[in-house]
Formats: C-alpha cells, structure tokens, sequence
C-alpha cells in the first residue's frame, strides 16, 4: 500500500519572510502485490495441464505360434519392404524380393501422394474399421479401452500387410520417423525395422544405374 509521508524541512520551524512548506514522498509497499502474485502462480499450476510427453506406439510381434508353410505364404503375399536411402530416397517392392530384377524395385516419396497413397490402398479394410472404430469413440459409444483393444486387433488382423523397413547407412533420422509415422497414419499394425543388406543395396544400385538417376552414397 502507499504511504504518503510529510517532510517539513526543518523541524517545524517557520523561516523568516516565508511561510513553512511540506515536502511530501511516497512510498509504495509492494509486499501485498507479491503475495497475490505468489497465490496466482499457485492457482495456475495447480489448474493448468501440463504438456504431456508424445511418444510413438511401435507394435512388438506376437508370440502366437504358427506353422511354418502358413508363416511363408504370409510373407509372401503380405509383405511389403521399404528402403530408405540418402537425400530423402525411398524405394519399395512387395512379396519376395527379386534381387535380379530392378524393375520389381517402385520408387516413392514421404508425400501424402506417395508412400501414404500406396500403404493405404494395400490396407483399405483396417483402415476404415480404425476410422469406425475411433467415430464410436468420439461419439461415447464405446470406451476408450474397448477402441484401443479393438483398433490394436483390426490392425493386426490376417488380410493386413507386413511392412518391414530397411534403412540405409546414408539414410537420415527423418527419413526413419517418417516411414514409422505413416505406419501410424495408415493403421499398419505388423512392421519391422531391420538392417538393410548388401542385396538391398545391391538392387537400389542397379535401379539406379538402370535408369540414368545419380546412385546413392551406398557402401
């Protein structure tokens, strides 16, 4: 609170041919002021939500046994492989992979007209019981942990693609969580990250060189 204090400069005595003049000096307490800041950080922290940490889901295999022709026919016909290469270069082939054969190998993009479009129309079923699926959600039809339960199983059903992600030595963090964010946005639910191999590399090679583009930094 301010105070208001007098000063007559002298004691109260009158000088002669003049009359006594008071000084006035303010002085300000601002020790209420920072009590109530004090009370309204409190108030904030204790009513504010704080940011949460973001992180990403990343389906681990199952530990379901299956016979070994059932697992091959799977793979086969399931499978996609991606390869990540250097300056934002990425490459994909599906089902078995033909190293003899660059042409089995389909350049793509990070764009959504690119590995997002291709993912989407291999996995056309999950896609649209997720988006059903997390609708029921929003409209308080289902709970949260009845959608998570049933969203983890329709993106691991038997009809849904495998993808398994290779990324090569040039390859950049950002091309990585990329390719792992579009197994989100495209509800793939069975992927791999695996070391690439020179037979990889090897096929990137030739399809490059099979169609005059400038090879990658692969060693």
């Amino acid at each position: 609170m301010a105070q208001l204090e007098s000063n007559d400069g002298g004691g109260g005595k009158k000088k002669k041919g003049g009359s006594k003049q008071k000084k006035m000096s303010m002085h300000v307490d601002f020790t209420p002021m920072v009590d109530m800041n004090m009370l309204l950080i409190t108030f904030f922290m204790l009513c504010t939500s704080l940011s949460k940490p973001q992180t990403m889901e990343i389906t681990m295999p199952s530990n379901d046994k299956v016979q070994q022709g059932q697992e091959s026919k799977v793979k086969a016909s399931k499978a996609i492989t991606i390869l990540l290469s250097g300056k934002d270069k990425i490459y994909y082939f599906t089902g078995e992979p033909k190293y003899n054969d660059p042409t089995s190998l389909n350049p793509t993009t990070y764009k959504s007209a690119g590995l997002r479009k291709f993912l989407l129309s291999r996995n056309v079923d999950a896609v649209k019981e997720v988006e059903k699926l997390k609708k029921d959600k929003s409209d308080k039809l289902i709970t949260k942990e009845t959608c998570d339960s049933l969203v983890k199983i329709a993106k691991g059903g038997k009809e849904t693609p495998t993808v398994i992600i290779k990324a090569a030595d040039d390859a950049n963090y950002k091309n990585l969580v990329d390719a792992l964010d579009e197994m989100q946005i495209c509800s793939i639910g069975k992927y791999a990250i695996v070391p690439i191999t020179k037979q990889d590399k090897d096929l990137i090679k030739s399809y490059e060189l099979a169609n005059n583009l400038p090879l990658s930094n692969l060693k």
